[in-house]
């Protein structure tokens, strides 16, 4: 029998330790933090695989959200007018690499051309496929600095 109230207020607080700690681990386990990709460059090979692992093993496992932002010469992958090469497992599918960036949007993924990367490279937003958004400081370091979003350079 529990008779010092000393006692009862320690299992008390355990017990309120244990329910909010599991708590907590069955929320952790149910949200899925997103990821924000760097893709640099316009090397189709690379840039393939960096849309696919993005939009299917990241956005299709349930990771919100999940962006690509095109930079440097990254940008001229959205470019609509530039033909783009098609390789290996794409090749097989057919796919170009704005055909799965489209699709990767078309699923919830976010696809974001840097401004000042375009204006140097000549480009504007009419010039992209549709449903790339322009990137501005806001955009970008919302989802960069967000503590539940990974970021990955590629």
């Amino acid at each position: 029998m529990i008779n010092s109230r000393k006692t009862r207020i320690t299992l008390f607080s355990a017990f309120i330790f244990l329910f909010f700690s599991a708590f907590s681990v069955a929320q952790a386990e149910d949200a899925k933090g997103g990821l924000f990709v760097n893709l640099t460059t316009d090397d189709t090979w690379a840039a393939t695989k960096a849309i696919m692992f993005a939009h299917q093993k990241v956005l299709k496992t349930g990771h919100k959200p999940v962006a690509i932002w095109l930079n440097v010469r990254g940008i001229y992958l959205a470019d609509k007018k530039r033909a783009s090469h098609v390789h290996g497992l794409m090749r097989e599918k057919n796919l170009s690499v704005q055909d799965m960036l489209v699709a990767f949007m078309k699923d919830g993924g976010i696809v974001i051309a840097c401004g000042a990367c375009s204006k140097a490279a000549g480009l504007n937003k009419d010039d992209f496929i549709d449903g790339i958004q322009m990137g501005n400081p806001e955009l970008v370091n919302g989802l960069l600095f967000d503590p539940a979003v990974k970021t990955l350079a590629w």
